[in-house]
């Protein structure tokens, strides 16, 4: 019996059919394959060894494949190629060198997981896992931290007249990435700051200084604390603020105050003193005109043989009146130079208390910021 010719094939075109068959087998299968990463940040800081997680499931031996990891936000440069069963050293970009490497006893069991050795700031980023022949890949984010942050510094930045407080300053260098900064009082409450300022150094690292307005009523103890919470990493520092130094900062106020206060009386002494100077001064003129034209009617009077002895004695007792009020003005104008000058000394020797008073203030601060270097080197 002949065998039906529609269903008998040619060799080679059961052959074609097989391979055929073979790729879409091959292709379903790869489909089925994918990478498992870290989905959350691999957080490292600055000369650590670190892992960055890729593996393949389901499970496959992937050592005679070609496995690659590239950094898709710096163009995808390669960071490490495996090829041929080894690494392909000459791909890979040379801030890389000799800082990459697989696990190769893992490989069979599909872990293409890369170990990046001494870690620097610039390798922060995205990496991507990547395996060519499947199609299939991960992304994996670095984080990284510098563990080069300076210790924090408290000092004394001046005084708020307004409030009558005390103004404290704190700052600290060397962070990665961008920390925050909190003042808080004795009992751990968050005290209200201004807001914080940043400079960033052309090593990429962050200096932050946050200044705060403090006074008695906020307590004695009060602490300056940098965090940064994506690598959980805080600092903090404290200080103490005596009471007699609160003490000195109202002194320091109340001697402000009276300052400007005995400036303005004066001011206003002095302008009285011009205004009443021109006041005597008209008077003084009107006085001379009303005694010349006076002296020129008596002499008319005498001239014309008129005079009568009475009116020439209430003349000359007016002129007298006139003499004594004119001695009495100079002896109250006097009077009011005298006070200026008391005034005047007394603005000077409070000046000069001042001046004493700023300079212990400056000798104590000296004292803290020498105690607190002896604390920083303990």
């Amino acid at each position: 019996m002949q065998q039906n010719s529609c269903l008998s094939f040619p060799p080679r075109s059961l052959r074609l059919l097989r391979v055929s068959f073979f790729c879409v087998l091959l292709s379903f299968c790869a489909g089925q394959h994918d990478l498992i990463s870290s989905l959350q940040p691999i957080v490292a800081r600055v000369g650590d060894d670190i892992m960055l997680p890729c593996h393949l499931e389901p499970v496959m031996d992937v050592a005679a494949k070609t496995l690659e990891w590239t950094r898709p936000d710096l163009n995808n440069i390669l960071v490490h190629v495996w090829r041929s069963g080894q690494e392909f050293v000459k791909a890979k970009h040379p801030s890389y060198t000799g800082r990459t490497s697989l696990f190769t006893d893992e490989l069979k069991h599909g872990n293409m997981s890369l170990k990046l050795s001494e870690v620097k700031l610039s390798d922060k980023g995205t990496y991507k896992c990547f395996i060519p022949e499947l199609r299939t890949q991960s992304i994996v984010e670095v984080v990284v931290a510098s563990d080069a942050a300076a210790p924090l510094v408290i000092s004394f930045s001046g005084v708020d007249e307004s409030s009558n407080g005390v103004v404290l300053q704190c700052e600290s260098k060397g962070w990665y990435p961008e920390p925050e900064v909190l003042w808080l009082d004795g009992e751990g409450n968050v005290l209200s700051a201004g807001p914080t300022e940043t400079v960033r150094g052309p090593d990429d690292l962050y200096t932050v200084s946050s200044r705060v307005t403090v006074d008695k009523r906020h307590g004695n103890r009060f602490t300056c604390r940098v965090q940064q919470n994506i690598i959980n990493q805080t600092r903090e520092t404290h200080i103490h603020v005596s009471d007699n130094f609160f003490k000195v900062q109202s002194i320091s106020f109340g001697i402000t105050v009276g300052l400007v206060v005995s400036l303005a009386v004066c001011i206003m002494l002095i302008l009285l003193l011009v205004l009443w100077k021109k006041k005597n001064k008209k008077k003084e003129k009107e006085r001379e005109w009303e005694q010349l034209m006076t002296d020129k009617t008596v002499q008319r009077e005498e001239f014309d043989g008129r005079k009568k002895p009475k009116q020439v004695e209430r003349k000359e007792t007016e002129l007298q009146q006139l003499h004594e009020e004119k001695q009495e003005k100079e002896k109250n104008l006097q009077t009011l130079k005298n006070k200026l000058e008391d005034k005047n000394k007394e603005l000077e020797t409070a000046k000069a208390q001042l001046d004493q008073l700023w300079f212990w203030i400056d000798r104590k601060q000296a004292e803290v910021q020498q105690l607190q270097n002896v604390i920083k080197k303990i």
